[in-house]
């Protein structure tokens, strides 16, 4: 791993990326793959794919989500308190008394999410569970007037775009969902040795999977893949409170969660792992009892089917402000994918005999 790809990874936690409004971090996938690309393009819905051998009849996709969980301006009332709607799924009781940034059209404006105190909460509040309904964002203005000076409905909001290193190569941040998962995606296609590589190799860090898997589906029709890779998070349940008997067991720093169930191509999984096993790459896997919500769903039946696997990254603390996930577990992704490229021929078929 470089500085440059870790540097990479920082720039991709440190831009904003609300889904429906990803052009900044973007920008921040073109600038590092183009040094090493043969083809970069954005597509009109937003996708940015970038490509080895883009003309090679046999196309391997990778799909790794750029969008990030965010707030979306709907109301400003009479005293300048600014309420908003969530884009993708929050758990409220995370955002209360966290400061936001909101993107207007003229710079960033702060802000601070707001409730009532809990002095002043009767007992029947203190029992329900807040609603993002619940919530205002107060950026110190005296009257709507003032507030709507500066912010505009429509307008979109972030938590604080912080990145901290813990202990044991484990990096704390809102947004590895599925930040991570576009490191991954772009690593992947860097590491790959061309002059072993006989496909056409297509990284795309896709929009709006956090509001309904749409980014996959257009980039995934225009590429048409023979082999469609999504890379996500999952949940590590490596800490307190989770039963493994319900949710598996997953350990951060312990390689990849290679997903086996119906939304996979079962020859594909078992030619991953193989591929794992011979290059001493470590990995995990997952039982997926069903379609899951990731965009390998939408991949697997873009035209007339794609064969499809789902490689995940273990993630503490997801969809919060302090989602953690590892170093060692991202790395090991990469590698696999890119080996993986390395190992496929224009002959290479996952139809069921």
């Amino acid at each position: 791993m470089t500085d440059a790809s870790r540097n990479f990874f920082y720039q991709l936690i440190t831009t904003p990326s609300p889904s429906g409004y990803e052009e900044k971090i973007q920008r921040v996938v073109r600038d590092y793959v183009k040094d090493f690309a043969d083809e970069i393009r954005t597509d009109v819905h937003g996708n940015v794919v970038a490509a080895l051998n883009p003309s090679a009849p046999f196309r391997v996709m990778f799909a790794g989500h750029c969008d990030q969980i965010a707030l979306e301006v709907n109301y400003i009332d009479a005293e300048g308190f600014v309420f908003v709607l969530p884009l993708g799924g929050w758990d409220p009781q995370t955002l209360v008394g966290v400061n936001v940034t909101i993107w207007s059209k003229n710079g960033p404006v702060e802000g601070v999410i707001g409730r009532k105190a809990i002095h002043l909460l009767n007992e029947e509040e203190r029992k329900r569970v807040p609603k993002v309904t619940d919530l205002w964002v107060d950026i110190g203005a005296d009257n709507k007037e003032e507030a709507q000076a500066l912010v505009r409905v429509g307008d979109c909001a972030t938590i604080p775009l912080q990145y901290h290193e813990l202990l044991n190569e484990r990096i704390a941040a809102p947004s590895t969902d599925d930040k991570a998962g576009v490191w991954v995606v772009m690593e992947a296609l860097r590491r790959i040795d061309t002059s072993k590589l006989k496909v056409g190799v297509f990284a795309v860090s896709t929009v709006q999977e956090e509001v309904g898997l749409r980014g996959a589906r257009t980039s995934a029709f225009g590429i048409d893949p023979n082999v469609g890779i999504a890379v996500d998070v999952t949940h590590a349940t490596d800490c307190p409170t989770i039963d493994k008997k319900i949710s598996g067991e997953v350990f951060l720093g312990k390689g990849p969660v290679v997903g086996k169930g119906p939304n996979m191509t079962m020859r594909l999984v078992d030619a991953l792992l193989d591929v794992a096993e011979t290059n001493s790459i470590p990995y995990q896997l997952c039982a997926e009892n069903r379609i899951t919500g990731t965009d390998a769903s939408p991949i697997q039946v873009t035209r007339s089917g794609v064969a499809t696997a789902l490689i995940s990254i273990p993630n503490r603390y997801m969809h919060t402000p302090v989602e953690v996930v590892s170093w060692k577990d991202m790395d090991a992704a990469a590698e696999l994918l890119a080996r993986y490229c390395e190992s496929i021929t224009p002959d290479t078929s996952y139809i069921p005999e």
